[in-house]
């Protein structure tokens, strides 16, 4: 039968006793982890968010009641207790200190129990590195959530946002809350919409970011803004993303590109000192888009590890490989990467990684082995001379036991199948240093990326994104070479967050617009109040925001950002646990005036 606490009042937490407080009679309450009957002794650990404590019971200190109590008690029971601390095994006995708790030096022993509630058998043990499957986890996160590599993960989250509210607001940042139910903007991704009762037919958009509002709030002479903001995406979810997230966002006046950067990198400095005492060297390096692409493959490389790209289409343009001369004859490009010591890989393991490249759009993918004695196995050194292999190897910097791999396509495709290619081998490999936390700008990003599916260009960011004073002029005749004056942060080849110099001179924007196929009354009908807003004095402004979950992920060394949210979704947007989403019953779709079509 469960207790009421009857005045009794938490000291202190299980894990924050320590051999200071021996000879102290203390009250702790928390969860049974496990309780082992000894006959005449009993010992019980007992757990909450700081720690396991042990905690012993013996009838000639805590009385019969207390004592038969105890022997009832059972995982996931909530109990109090009122005890005395000791050293464990008293003064003499060392030898029983538990080296891998840090209250092993202590116990507590009892003189009053309470159980405050009982627990059924919980669905899996709760524990840390637990190897129960995610979905029945997640079902019951609430018990997930006890597990202690959890709490851990959580409770330094809340350190985080802690010391990025400390640095901003020690910065100058006024923490300013901007609206959840807002205007659908087609540009980006796709909106979670929410119907409206009072206005019949017309809905809100969940925001995507606060983009809009802190631009005005730059126009509006607030000068520095930020925000930890809840934002909303209907994206198909993958390991780094959710449908609900949690971003840093920022904003300043009268600012170019370093001063964001100045700002974000010492913030994220203070920040891992701060969380996990890891100290960043600043500046942070940075890169230039093209750079980062012609090297890695990727906008958000890795870079803890080589293997980088080599374009080598000079060197096999006048081959006799159709492959790599019909690509550059359509105009696109021919790279390679060399995978050291890795020349008598099996072939099963080189026709996987075929299949994996065409994962990401490849026809196929070339192949040269450098065996020990120098020679070659490939699979078209057939249609190629000595000399143009020899020339062909030297330019990938290649030596006898290396693997050569080539993907031959438009660059577009090229880019994306070496850049997976050369994590996923890294990853097998196992040449990567997961202690190793190395941060990267990339830079001058694109203006616009061409959208097959829209037969136009789309901006790469967002509308509102400036170009490049030297490319202002390529608007209307090249879009396609304008560069932007934005910028990604990336972590260990995870984009943290990105942000960008905005457009404060209405002539630029109308250019803008127009580069993006919006007619003059079409950009009104989406950005009207913004606009309207620009011309009544608006202030040169730029900003940035960094996922926040993806920030505690990386931090924490997590291999999914579920790990670090307390209630996520699963791949679908579904929550195993809650049942969301779900039906409604027939008044609230009426009053909404909303009807449901098989």
């Amino acid at each position: 039968m469960a207790e009421s606490m009857k005045g009794l009042k938490r000291t202190h937490r299980c894990g924050e006793l320590s051999a200071a407080n021996v000879g102290q009679t203390v009250t702790v309450m928390g969860w049974v982890q496990k309780q082992r009957n000894k006959g005449g002794l009993i010992f019980v650990d007992l757990r909450d968010r700081t720690g396991i404590l042990q905690v012993i019971f013996e009838e000639k200190d805590c009385g019969e009641e207390n004592f038969t109590k105890a022997e009832k008690l059972r995982s996931e029971f909530v109990a109090a207790v009122v005890g005395r601390v000791e050293r464990r095994g008293g003064a003499e006995n060392k030898n029983v200190v538990n080296e891998n708790l840090a209250t092993g030096e202590i116990e507590v022993r009892a003189v009053q129990l309470r159980v405050l509630s009982e627990a059924e058998t919980p669905p899996f043990p709760i524990e840390a590195g637990s190897k129960t499957k995610e979905e029945l986890r997640l079902k019951y996160r609430y018990l997930d959530l006890r597990r202690p590599d959890l709490q851990r993960n959580l409770m330094l989250r809340s350190k985080i946002a802690a010391a990025i509210r400390t640095f901003l607001t020690g910065e100058g940042f006024l923490e300013i809350e901007t609206p959840i139910l807002n205007k659908s903007t087609p540009e980006g991704a796709r909106d979670y919409l929410v119907p409206s009762r009072v206005h019949p037919g017309t809905f809100y958009a969940l925001p995507q970011s606060p983009q809009i509002f802190k631009q005005l709030l730059m126009c509006s002479g607030y000068d520095r803004y930020f925000q930890i903001a809840k934002c909303f995406r209907d994206e198909d979810l993958r390991a780094d993303r959710q449908p609900e997230f949690t971003q840093v966002d920022l904003e300043m006046s009268f600012v170019d590109v370093d001063d964001v950067i100045d700002a974000t990198e010492r913030m994220v400095a203070d920040v891992c000192k701060e969380a996990i005492g890891l100290e960043v060297a600043l500046p942070i390096a940075r890169m230039t888009w093209d750079e980062a692409m012609n090297r890695f493959g990727s906008d958000k490389p890795d870079t803890r590890f080589g293997m980088e790209l080599t374009d080598v289409s000079e060197v096999v343009k006048k081959c006799g490989f159709g492959v790599f001369t019909g690509a550059l004859e359509a105009g696109g490009s021919v790279r390679g990467i060399n995978v050291k010591g890795q020349a008598e890989m099996p072939r099963k393991k080189i026709d996987a990684l075929v299949e994996f490249a065409k994962g990401y759009g490849a026809k196929g993918l070339a192949y040269l082995c450098i065996l020990p004695d120098g020679s070659y196995k490939s699979s078209f050194t057939k249609f190629m001379t000595e000399e143009e292999l020899k020339v062909l190897v030297e330019t990938m910097g290649g030596a006898p036991g290396d693997l050569l791999l080539f993907a031959a396509d438009r660059l577009k495709i090229v880019w994306a199948v070496l850049g997976a290619l050369r994590v996923e081998l890294a990853k097998q490999l196992e040449l990567i240093d997961n202690n190793q936390f190395n941060f990267l700008w990339v830079t001058e990003f694109p203006q616009f990326e061409w959208s097959d599916e829209e037969e136009r260009y789309m901006a790469m960011h967002h509308p509102f994104t400036m170009p490049m004073e030297e490319d202002l002029e390529l608007l209307e005749t090249a879009p396609g070479k304008v560069r932007a004056k934005a910028y990604d942060i990336v972590l260990n080849g995870v984009e943290l967050g990105g942000g960008s110099v905005r457009i404060f001179q209405s002539d630029v924007q109308e250019r803008m617009f127009e580069a993006l196929g919006f007619t003059k009354e079409g950009a009104y009908e989406q950005f009207g109040f913004l606009l309207d807003a620009f011309k009544y004095g608006v202030p040169p402004h730029a900003g940035l925001a960094i996922g926040l979950d993806r920030f505690v992920m990386l931090l924490v060394k997590a291999e999914n950002i579920r790990e670090v949210i307390a209630f996520p979704k699963v791949k679908d947007a579904s929550c195993l646990m809650s049942e969301a989403p779900n039906v409604v019953d027939e008044k609230q779709l009426e009053e909404l005036h909303l009807r449901i079509t098989e």
